[in-house]
This record gives C-alpha cells, structure tokens and sequence, in this order.
C-alpha cells in the first residue's frame, strides 16, 4: 500500500508543476497594454486597407454607388452607399443602399473586432460582427469574412434590383 501512496503523491505532484508550468506561460504570453495597442493597430491598419480596396471595387459593378473611407470613433474601414429614386404608382421614394465595414477601435478587452452593416433598398439585410483575441489574430480569416460579406451583400443587392 504504501508503494501506490508515493505513486500517488508523485502523481499529484506532476500535476501541480505541470499547471504551475501552464499558468506561467500564460502570463508571459499575455501581452502588455501597450503592445495589445501596437498590434491592434498593425492589425487595423493591415485589415483597414483591405476593407477599402474590396468595397471600392462595387462601384465597378453596381454603377451609382459612391465610395467613402470610414475612420474614428465608430472605427477604420470604407463604406459605399447610392440613393435611388423610385418612381413606381406615381409616388416619389427615396431608396437608400449601403455597405459599411470597419475595424472597431482598441477597447480593454484586448480583442480585434470586425463589423459590417449592410441596407438594401431601405432595408437591413445584415449585421454582422467577427472578433478574436489579440494574441490570436488570424489575418487570413479575417480577410475571408470580409471577403464573404461583400460577395454576399453584392448577390443580395443584384437579386434586389428592377
């Protein structure tokens, strides 16, 4: 009996130094506050640019739509917009579309944040919001939703038109 007691206090101890192990690697990978702000904006700054090359090329298919790029409190990103007039059984209406993406700011929980707001004809059709930490920012998915969205706000609004 006494052989399986050591066994198994040997046995907890490996444990308690394999999580005393753990917890020490995460706090060293846990960033500081000031480079959670210099990767948040390497990340923005990256994503931002992309944000604006993919919505300036609606224009290109969707003629009428007028490009804008987005940065400040509500974040960095482009918008394109157009307003239509409908005429239909006599009635002046105005009807306004719009695609909105943007990186949000830096906040206190550490977090990269992509958002995007889309209205066809006066109507939402979506929105939608994507985060990861910051330590584990994956460029590459971020690019695919944003990739994602456009097309799909793109396939909605040519399934919209008269």
């Amino acid at each position: 009996m006494n052989d399986f007691e050591d066994r198994l206090k040997k046995a907890i101890q490996r444990g308690e130094k394999r999580s005393a192990a753990k917890s020490e690697a995460i706090r060293t990978q846990a960033l500081s506050e000031e480079e959670c702000k210099e990767l948040h904006s390497k990340f923005r700054l990256q994503l931002s640019d992309y944000i604006e090359k993919c919505v300036g090329a609606l224009p290109n298919y969707f003629p009428g739509f007028q490009t804008e790029t987005i940065y400040g409190e509500k974040g960095w990103g482009a918008a394109c917009y157009r307003d239509d007039l409908d005429l239909t059984g006599g009635k002046r209406r105005s009807l306004y579309s719009r695609l909105e993406m943007t990186i949000r700011p830096h906040s206190s929980v550490h977090v990269l944040e992509l958002t995007a707001k889309g209205a066809i004809r006066n109507k939402e059709t979506f929105n939608r919001s994507y985060f990861e930490k910051l330590a584990e920012v994956d460029l590459d998915t971020f690019t695919n939703y944003i990739d994602v969205w456009i097309i799909e706000y793109a396939e909605i609004y040519s399934g919209t038109r008269t």
